[in-house]
Order: C-alpha cells, then structure tokens, then sequence
C-alpha cells in the first residue's frame, strides 16, 4: 500500500511524516517495522537537481517541472515499487500531487489547464497513491509557519496550490482524508495517526 502525506509548506505534513516513521510509542502505531518512508524530493542528484531549482528565483518553469518528473520517475522505479512489489508499505512525503498543485500553479501563466498539463506529462511515470492524508491550512497560515524563505512560500502562491489541491480532492474524494492543520501539533499528529491507523487496519 502506498500512503502519502501532503499539504502546503506549513501544513506540518513533514512533522507528521517523521512522527510516524519515529515509532515513538507514544500513539498507537498500525505502521509495520518494514514499512518504507521516503520522500520527495528524493537526496539522489535528480533530488539535488530539484532543490537547486527551487532555490533559484529565475529558474524556468516548464525546465522545473521536468526536473521534477525526472526525480519522480526515478524514485519510483528504485524505492515505492520494488517495496510494494515485496509486500511492504510505503509511506511517502509528498509524492505527485504536489508536482500537480504546485507546478500547475507555476504554469498558471503560461498554459489554459496547467494541473492537467501536468498530470499528462506525469502519467506514463507514476503509479497513484492508494491513500493520501491531506493536511489543509490556509495558506497565510502556512507561509507564517513556513518563513515564506522561498519562491514556493509566499501565500498568494500558496493560495493557488491550495485551490490545485482542492480540485485534486474533488477528483478522487475517496483517496483523500483531510486533517485540520490549523489545530495543535499534538492534535495534528493524533488525527494523523488515526488515519493512518484506519487505512491499514
């Protein structure tokens, strides 16, 4: 089973992650111990590629977005499936639909339906979510956590993807469980855990 975590920057979806991969004991744990956690963008030089691009103001992107596909097809064909292929579960923090509200945001300019355009150039290089936990908060909130420190942060930008998001939902309302992210972390993280709980009980 693949489950993946998103939300905007601030949501505290990275938080989350790490909570559950910890394995702390301080909730009920459903994870099992050979579940895999991964994340995107990955630390190969595709990842490295990616970062680079998302520190850099000027960067081209339609060049971004490939960057991104590129990182993507990769961290599919060397971790989320040979994992799913042995049976075990793979929890990713963010995955393709961050490509999808993100990078058609950035597109917006330049194309009629960028989340589409983006799901197209996606599709031959991805395998879906079977689960995605969404960690919604509006996006002032979320560029306050953030510290706005790059292009991606700023809350006018983090009002688009969170409409890219919405509509993501709207599409496949079954895949997606929404948690409150504007609640405290401790409540933010035990609604997390239950999902995640619920969906491999």
């Amino acid at each position: 089973m693949l489950i993946t975590l998103e939300g905007l920057d601030g949501s505290g979806k990275t938080s989350a992650w790490e909570s559950l991969r910890s394995g702390d004991g301080t909730r009920d744990d459903a994870v099992p111990d050979d579940a895999v956690f991964t994340r995107e963008p990955t630390e190969t030089w595709y990842g490295e590629a990616v970062e680079r691009s998302i520190g850099d103001d000027d960067a081209d992107p339609l060049a971004e977005l490939f960057l991104y596909t590129a990182d993507h097809a990769a961290h599919l064909a060397d971790t989320v499936r040979p994992a799913l292929a042995d049976g075990r579960v793979v929890v990713s923090d963010r995955y393709s639909d961050s490509r999808y509200a993100y990078q058609g945001a950035t597109l917006s300019d330049a194309l009629d339906d960028p989340l589409a355009y983006v799901q197209d150039v996606h599709a031959p290089w991805t395998r879906p979510p079977d689960a995605t936990v969404y960690l919604d908060v509006d996006p002032e909130t979320a560029a306050e956590r953030s510290g706005a420190t790059n292009k991606f942060e700023t809350a006018d930008y983090l009002a688009d993807v969170r409409e890219n998001y919405e509509r993501l939902i709207d599409e496949e309302p079954q895949r997606f469980v929404r948690v409150d992210a504007s609640q405290s972390q401790d409540d933010v993280l035990e609604e997390v855990h239950e999902a995640v709980g619920s969906l491999l009980g």
